[in-house]
């Protein structure tokens, strides 16, 4: 059955200057820009994926504030108003190192919950998988899910790329000629806009022209463009730091979540999660959802976040 998208009530969006980035050096002399609200509460963690940075979160910040967490939501090295690594040092056990510097050291938390979608999700993986005990809930929602026996990651829907996936191989294989192809700021945020729009990840009409102006911006400038096409070239042959430990399956507290209309994640996803977590509730399909869930359907989400997280508070 099709989801009727007109049932879907209106979200509460917060003006586009109601949060005030904080920023702090974590590692290699690299600062991360992040929202940080509610502090004193149980910490939050948020992290977004491409082509996204923490603006995605502005639907979800204020009422898991409210709702007594402490709301972490960095900006990944390299997005948004993050640094740019002066090294061109750009991949998931780097983001994942650098979020638990700012999570642990920087802010003084032994534990955290996690909340991630996209590449945010591998991080959140390599988080809990590395630093163990350190997370002790995960959201995981629209991702990669961590390669389990069981389940051959090789068909998987995310990595074949779907109906518009050449962006995969034009930003893992060929950056320099599609950057000369997005000579302006104006054609790289409309290369942006088009994952908001065109290209189907999001559920049709959940984006207006104003909000995918506002999640495009920082995508203008070239070098974070460029960064930001870091994980894509993993595949294709840019050197590692060190091996993320993604590897499934995950004994993690987990709630997974799977926006049905998604066109980069098909609902492949909701088998390979089977098999990938261990300590699961879901995987749950969210109606009138697709890739950037936690904006599309702000209005379950955060309430299911804090029926389900609400414990650790205590």
């Amino acid at each position: 059955m099709q989801y009727d998208s007109s049932l879907r009530p209106p979200q509460h969006t917060p003006a586009f200057d109601a949060f005030t980035p904080r920023r702090e050096v974590v590692r290699d002399g690299i600062g991360i820009s992040f929202l940080h609200e509610g502090a004193g509460g149980y910490p939050l963690v948020l992290l977004h994926g491409y082509p996204e940075t923490n603006r995605i979160w502005w639907r979800n910040i204020a009422p898991l504030a409210a709702a007594g967490f402490e709301v972490i939501a960095p900006d990944l090295r390299g997005y948004g108003e993050s640094d740019l690594s002066p090294d061109d040092a750009y991949d998931l056990t780097i983001y994942s190192r650098d979020v638990h510097a700012l999570v642990h050291e920087v802010l003084g938390h032994e534990r955290c919950a996690l909340v991630a979608g996209d590449i945010g999700g591998v991080v959140a993986i390599d988080l809990a998988q590395r630093f163990e005990g350190f997370v002790e809930r995960l959201c995981f929602f629209n991702s990669v899910p961590p390669p389990t026996p069981g389940f051959d990651l090789s068909t998987f829907s995310a990595i074949r790329g779907g109906p518009t996936g050449d962006y995969q191989e034009l930003q893992g294989a060929r950056p320099d000629e599609l950057l000369a192809m997005l000579a302006t700021p104006a054609a790289r945020r409309q290369w942006i806009a088009a994952m908001y729009t065109s290209r189907l990840w999001a559920s049709p009409g959940t984006f207006t022209r104003e909000q995918v102006d506002f999640m495009t911006e920082p995508f203008g400038d070239e070098a974070r463009m460029r960064a930001s096409w870091a994980p894509y070239q993993l595949a294709h042959g840019r050197p590692m730091s060190e091996t993320p430990m993604t590897f499934g399956p995950i004994q993690t507290p987990t709630l997974v979540l799977y926006g049905h209309d998604d066109h980069v994640v098909g609902d492949d996803f909701i088998v390979a999660c089977e098999v990938a977590f261990a300590n699961r509730i879901g995987p749950l399909v969210v109606p009138g959802a697709g890739h950037f869930l936690q904006w599309e359907r702000a209005d379950i989400l955060n309430p299911l976040l804090i029926s389900t997280f609400g414990d650790l508070r205590a």
